[in-house]
């Protein structure tokens, strides 16, 4: 059973930054394209960043320049630090853990499991 834990969320103001970390309970972790989506209330979910086991990253198009995702195999996390945040980032971010060989797209299909979510809420 897949189990992915979020943190790092918070409130800060626009222009600031913050970290999300997420802690996966996942054998052949590696073989996992993870990422991060996000939901704002009364919006779907969409797609903020994807990262294969190779390194391989895609982004949003909202959150690029912006946003970089890494991960670390060994501790089974991955990270999404955001930089320049604005009001319009705010949301529940959900870990994700993909397989198949599209993982890196942000489409459902392949998602092995989500965390809980963590808040994000920048203030403007």
């Amino acid at each position: 059973q897949v189990q992915l834990v979020e943190s790092g969320g918070g409130s800060v103001q626009a222009g600031g930054s913050l970290r999300l970390s997420c802690v996966a309970s996942l054998s052949s972790y590696s073989e996992y394209c993870m990422g991060w989506f996000r939901q704002a209330p009364g919006k779907a979910r969409e797609g903020v960043a994807l990262i294969a086991g190779d390194g391989e990253t895609r982004y949003g198009d909202s959150v690029k320049d912006r946003f970089t995702i890494s991960r670390d195999n060994p501790k089974r996390s991955v990270y999404l630090q955001m930089n320049s945040l604005k009001p319009e980032d705010t949301a529940t971010y959900f870990c994700a853990a993909k397989l198949g060989s599209n993982c890196l797209t942000f489409g459902y299909l392949g998602i092995a499991g989500w965390g809980k979510g963590t808040l994000v809420t920048i203030s403007s």
